[in-house]
């Protein structure tokens, strides 16, 4: 019988350092690594594109299984490709992710996504997945669960530096998101059970990951 996959969740809000952790622990680790967002990003860019409307429930739900659009792994990046073409750098956008935020909260959207997100682990000796409820819905049973958090204004200033954008309009539509995501009543953003808490505030990557990574050693002991 082919041993289960090592599956790690690290939960949080927006530009709380999910991905840049994430991605060196799987690097680390040499484990696969998936941003489960980069799926609700990834539908919310294609129903942009096609014009699909929010309350189009159905239209989305069909939209999840076109064959239109994929998410493709890689060792950096959790690729979106659209009628062949790598639309990855534009599913960052603002727009995209307050579009994705809203389309989340429809119950059967979800469903919709939940059996590829899953997928992403078969076959894997290890996976890294970040998200906002990767340790609640995604991988419940995973082992391994971290929830990244930092100040308001810290996250859009990192997220503002990232894209060249202004920190007060960040930090405006991302408290919309948070608001959003925590009360949707699908799948809301919260901190797993028995997750490792982390507040990346006054932290750097290499602390957090340090932090991260001895929690992986510590609990990969007890399995």
């Amino acid at each position: 019988m082919a041993k289960a996959p090592v599956i790690v969740t690290i939960d949080g809000p927006a530009a709380s350092g999910k991905s840049s952790v994430s991605r060196e622990i799987a690097r680390k680790h040499g484990w696969k690594w998936v941003s489960t967002g980069a799926f609700y990003r990834g539908l919310a860019f294609v129903a942009l594109k096609k014009q699909i409307e929010l309350d189009d429930t159905q239209g989305l739900v069909d939209l999840c299984n076109s064959d239109e659009w994929s998410i493709e792994l890689t060792p950096t990046k959790t690729e979106v490709v659209f009628q062949g073409v790598d639309v990855t750098d534009q599913i960052n956008h603002e727009d995209v992710g307050s579009f994705a935020s809203r389309i989340s909260h429809h119950t059967n959207v979800r469903k919709a996504l939940l059996a590829a997100q899953r997928n992403c682990a078969v076959g894997q000796i290890g996976l890294v997945a970040e998200g906002r409820d990767c340790g609640t819905v995604v991988f419940p049973e995973a082992p391994i669960k971290v929830y990244l958090t930092a100040k308001s204004e810290n996250r859009a200033l990192r997220r503002a530096l990232e894209h060249g954008s202004d920190v007060q309009e960040i930090q405006t539509a991302q408290k919309i998101r948070d608001q959003q995501d925590s009360s949707r009543k699908t799948a809301p953003l919260q901190i797993p059970e028995n997750a490792l808490v982390i507040d990346t505030t006054e932290l750097d990557l290499v602390g957090v990951v340090a932090a991260v990574d001895r929690h992986i050693q510590k609990i990969m002991t007890q399995l």
